[in-house]
């Protein structure tokens, strides 16, 4: 992810990446309120990755330094994808 290039971190440092790929079959299955959130949650991530990505990409074509804010995005992003990620329900949840 370039974001994660950006801010001089590994994309899925702190990610379960088979989870990860998983993620779609395993929140359909999960269904009700939790996919409805999922499914806002997926939105939201695109409404702020989107333009975060189209600024630190203006600013780095500009020469200046995009690593901070490119930090803080990435930060933003882990949160949420982690938040989403407990959506699906692990071994020893019900």
């Amino acid at each position: 992810m370039a974001v994660a290039v950006m801010a001089g971190v590994e994309a899925h440092a702190a990610a379960d990446t088979s989870v990860l790929r998983a993620f779609p079959s395993l929140i359909e299955k999960t269904g009700g309120w939790k996919m409805e959130l999922a499914r806002n949650g997926v939105a939201d991530l695109s409404a702020f990755m989107q333009p975060g990505l189209a600024a630190l990409l203006a600013v780095n074509a500009r020469g200046q330094d995009a690593q901070p804010a490119a930090r803080a995005l990435w930060q933003e992003f882990s949160k949420a994808r982690d938040a989403l990620l407990g959506l699906v329900p692990t071994a020893d949840q019900p």
